[in-house]
């Protein structure tokens, strides 16, 4: 199993959205890294935390799980009124992808950035790192853990 924190700004969509909808394509991503991730390193199963970007405080919000079994074409690259419409794209060659997620929890306790950059243990994290503002990072196990700890999930 892997672990992952996926950012989404609150407005766009959120993790009561999530909660609401149970499960959503993580459509929208327009970095080759971030999709990469999805496409090559992502599994069913795979724990995901729901990271409110963009937001006064960002922070930690929820838990997600990835549900599908594979990534599959971002039906927004075909759309053209969406603003993640890609004109390079056919249903022939796709050129990005995405995956599935479905809800397991919104945290008792929403963490906040600054409350994250105070946890010594947490300081490799690359959340943390100056300049890293990629949508999807990948997390240690121990890292997973000590934000579901920080934000109180009944889960873990």
């Amino acid at each position: 199993m892997n672990y992952w924190l996926m950012k989404s700004e609150p407005e766009d969509y959120s993790i009561d959205d999530l909660k609401k909808e149970k499960k959503t394509l993580w459509s929208g991503i327009r970095n080759y890294q971030a999709r990469n991730f999805m496409t090559k390193e992502m599994k069913k199963g795979d724990m995901v935390i729901f990271y409110h970007s963009n937001a006064t405080p960002p922070g930690i919000a929820g838990l997600a799980t990835v549900t599908s079994d594979k990534a599959v074409a971002d039906p927004l690259q075909f759309d053209k009124k969406s603003k993640y419409f890609e004109p390079r794209a056919s249903k022939d060659k796709i050129v990005w992808e995405c995956v599935e997620l479905g809800f397991k929890e919104k945290f008792k306790t929403f963490v906040s950035l600054p409350e994250l950059k105070e946890e010594k243990s947490l300081s490799e994290m690359r959340l943390l790192q100056k300049g890293n503002r990629l949508s999807i990072l990948p997390l240690q196990k121990s890292e997973f853990t000590k934000l579901c700890k920080l934000a109180g999930s009944t889960i873990i």
